[in-house]
């Protein structure tokens, strides 16, 4: 018998610490039949005589498993029943015929063991397919508490080789076993797992170069002539806010025109466009590993739809299929009510403006000092720490909404209710997430008028306004508080809570007697035909199962969201937040062990669940590339102060023209971002009171200055203004082509198959076909 060989982008993959495969797994697969394995665990309550309706409902369920041959074993154990449900091996011989002459099997000739991920697959469907007389299914029966969960069995032996491979603290390092994940969870589950271990990796170099654009920054701290011009400068700047708040010393700001410098600087143009073109080479590269493990697995033309009448057929051979349906009038519904939920967290968003202004203003006029000289800061950081808690809590109403409209548009299947649910659940985030982000990035101190003109809300509360240094640095601690916030606190709740749930499950559970030395040996060992595990064996490893927490469904989907939303963080604003890769770095280092111990010791076992792709995901994350070309191109052209610098540098500073002179280019560029606020215009004189006027050394001044390119007389925009615009939009529409062609470029030059995997599925489907005819 030949050798198998292994894909070469898998053993790259193993070379570079991502995937750690042993060559075997293979081979190590169950036989179809597993007497000491049930593929399913049903429990309910003892019924009462009170509740004999759901006695009756519960009895009549197990009674039509039973019509279809599947074995039920009952064991009682104080309050619950456990239905234990294994179904007959002809089952699986009939699915393995079927996905033999199927159009979309990809089937090899190594393909002839039904492994026990298949058989809890295969059961599920049939034990949710299975009515009632009443026609209630057990989702059904579910929600009325005639059953009390429902759960596949872990597998002590492969838990343990898990545990030590993979789903421990120590192995935090070391690569993942992704094809033994796939014989116990399944292959959805497995790419996950794969398609976060690439991501992971892939995040090193924007990590690298992330830091060094930073450290780029901040070699300027001292040397920066913008950091000089702040820091030693007598401007006195108008008044923040009404009535309490004076003038200023531009000097005042010193610290924070040195934090801008850190992420506002030349470096962020070049880390910007790499991010866009990694994204990109991420994606392209992650299509051919998964080519490479999907050839592997024999699931490359694998087809859900087959999948779903395969398993139709095995349940019930006189089905109809589900046909395929489509209402105009759902469909327009539903739009309307995605529509009027983003308008709500648009309104969420413009709540959350009006918070930081009245807040800035209450800060300032309050009688605790520090609190009144830093009233912005402060108004901006409890905004963010809101922003986190409106997260919080609109991530559980947005699920909600999004299940409500799956409902509404009645779709075909599972798989369709899932990819609908993903798109709607996904947008919905997105806006939860970023909708306060790009009011920072793209409206925060441009439309907030001017001295005499301020925009007001309500006519009472003047909308804010940037710093003199730029408004990246309000975007940048807006994005710091919400990721650590977000990275950190979901991660301590998503491994403490499963794990505090179950010590209080077997707290208050009484101890179960230790299993038998005659069950032990049969567990480690193969077993014979007909052999079984003694009644309190088999209790004490349903009872154990059922103490574990729940899952669901979209257990997965919940772990994939999660990762899609920091990926839109380490993408779409980079620009203004370098470090974002080096903490989603951190985060996923930790983040795949997390979920790793999760899954295969404190939660029960998730359905394994075939798939040959990560779904509607990967046309999510190529938007989010194109969005994050647009929104860094947008940062570096309109939010930040890279373009106003640069037409200072070759167009009205001391290097314009060519001119060459010992003082430095930038000098004075600060100074020429300001304009004046004279008191003796009527309009002026309105706005600030004389009180106001005053600095803080006790001088009473006549004039002030602000952050704009405006008119000493009128008011009106300066001609600077006018090409400062013109140069933005100019440098935005260049930015986006320039990285759009070379995402282009490297997609086309990245093949989403390698050439193996192309060849090695031709021969397979040739020697299929050959081999039909013997």
């Amino acid at each position: 018998m030949p050798v198998h060989r292994r894909q070469p982008s898998i053993e790259l993959l193993e070379f570079m610490g991502v995937v750690r495969e042993n060559g075997n797994e293979q081979t190590s697969l169950p036989p179809v039949h597993t007497p000491l394995s049930y593929d399913y665990v049903l429990v309910a309550k003892t019924i009462d005589k009170q509740e004999r309706g759901a006695f009756k409902k519960q009895t009549e369920y197990i009674e039509e498993l039973k019509k279809k041959n599947l074995k039920v074993t009952k064991i009682i154990d104080d309050d619950l029943v456990f239905y234990g449900i294994q179904a007959p091996k002809e089952i699986f011989e009939k699915y393995r015929y079927l996905l033999k002459v199927s159009d979309a099997c990809n089937w090899s000739s190594d393909q002839n063991i039904v492994p026990l991920s298949t058989r809890i697959r295969i059961v599920h469907f049939i034990l949710n397919h299975t009515p009632i007389c009443s026609g209630e299914s057990l989702r059904d029966l579910m929600k009325m508490k005639v059953f009390e969960a429902k759960f596949c069995l872990h597998e002590k032996k492969k838990q343990r080789e898990l545990k030590e491979s993979w789903a421990r603290w120590t192995a935090c390092l070391q690569g993942q076993p992704i094809t033994a994940v796939r014989n116990y969870f399944g292959e959805k589950v497995a790419l996950y797992y794969l398609w976060l271990g690439w991501y992971t990796f892939l995040l090193i170099p924007p990590a690298v170069i992330g830091v060094i654009v930073f450290l780029y920054g901040l070699a300027f701290f001292n040397s920066s002539p913008l950091i000089k011009e702040v820091c030693e400068a007598d401007t006195v700047m108008c008044p923040l806010c009404d009535k309490r708040c004076k003038v200023w010393q531009l000097s005042d700001t010193c610290t924070y025109a040195k934090v801008s410098l850190l992420f506002d600087n030349n470096g962020t143009v070049l880390f910007a466009m790499f991010t866009a073109v990694w994204a990109t080479l991420f994606l392209e590269f992650w299509k051919r590993h998964r080519a490479s493990y999907v050839c592997e697995w024999k699931v490359s033309d694998w087809c859900e739809e087959e999948e779903e009448l395969i398993l139709e057929i095995l349940n019930d051979v006189n089905c109809e299929p589900k046909q395929y349906k489509h209402s105009y009038l759902r469909s327009t519904l539903v739009l309307i009510c995605v529509t009027a939920m983003i308008l709500v967290i648009i309104g969420l968003t413009h709540a959350l403006v009006v918070f930081r202004v009245i807040t800035a203003v209450l800060l300032a006029e309050g009688s605790w000092e520090f609190l009144s000289n830093h009233s912005s800061g402060g108004a901006m950081m409890l905004g963010a720490v809101l922003h986190y808690l409106i997260i919080t809590v609109m991530t559980r109403i947005n699920r909600i909404v999004a299940m409500k409209l799956c409902e509404i548009e009645e779709t075909r299947s599972f798989a369709a209710t899932e990819k609908s649910f993903t798109v709607k659940m996904f947008t919905f985030q997105f806006f939860t997430y970023f909708s306060s982000l790009f009011y920072v990035a793209f409206f925060l101190g441009r439309i907030n008028g001017h001295p005499g003109g301020y925009v007001r809300i309500s006519g009472k509360w003047r909308l804010e306004e940037c710093h003199p240094s730029g408004c990246l640095t309000d975007l940048f601690v807006q994005m710091a508080i919400i990721m650590i916030l977000k990275q950190t606190i979901s991660n301590v709740f998503e491994f403490t809570g499963p794990w505090f749930c179950r010590w209080l499950k077997r707290r208050r559970t009484q101890k179960l007697q230790r299993k038998c030395a005659h069950c032990y040996l049969k567990d480690d060992s193969e077993a014979k035909k007909g052999a079984e595990l003694c009644d309190n064996c088999k209790l004490r490893d349903w009872v154990s199962n059922y103490h574990l927490n729940d899952v669901d469904s979209f257990s997965l989907f919940h772990e994939f969201l999660e990762m899609v939303i920091q990926f839109s963080f380490t993408t779409i604003f980079v620009a203004a937040f370098p470090l974002a890769p080096l903490l989603a770095l951190i985060n996923n280092v930790i983040e795949i062990r997390l979920d790793a111990i999760k899954m295969v010791t404190l939660e029960r076992r998730l359905v394994p669940k075939k798939t040959n792709d990560i779904g509607v995901w990967i046309d999510v994350l190529e938007a989010i590339g194109v969005l994050a070309v647009i929104a860094n191109g947008l940062v570096i052209g309109v939010s930040s102060d890279f373009i106003p610098r640069l037409v200072y540098r070759y167009h009205y500073g001391p290097c314009a023209n060519g001119t060459v002179t010992d003082i430095d280019c930038m000098t004075g560029y600060i100074n020429n971002t300001l304009s004046f606020a004279r008191m003796d215009d009527q309009n002026i004189g309105n706005e600030f009171s004389a009180s106001q006027m005053i600095t803080p050394s006790g001088l009473n001044v006549s004039y002030c200055r602000y952050k704009d390119y405006r008119n000493n007389e009128d008011y009106s925009f300066t001609p600077q203004f006018w090409l400062i615009l013109a140069v933005r939009f100019g440098f935005v529409i260049l930015f986006e082509h320039v990285v759009v062609i070379c995402k282009f470029v490297a997609a086309w030059f990245v093949p989403s198959a390698p050439i193996q995997v192309k060849n090695d599925k031709l021969f397979d489907k040739l020697n299929r076909l050959k081999e039909e005819l013997r």
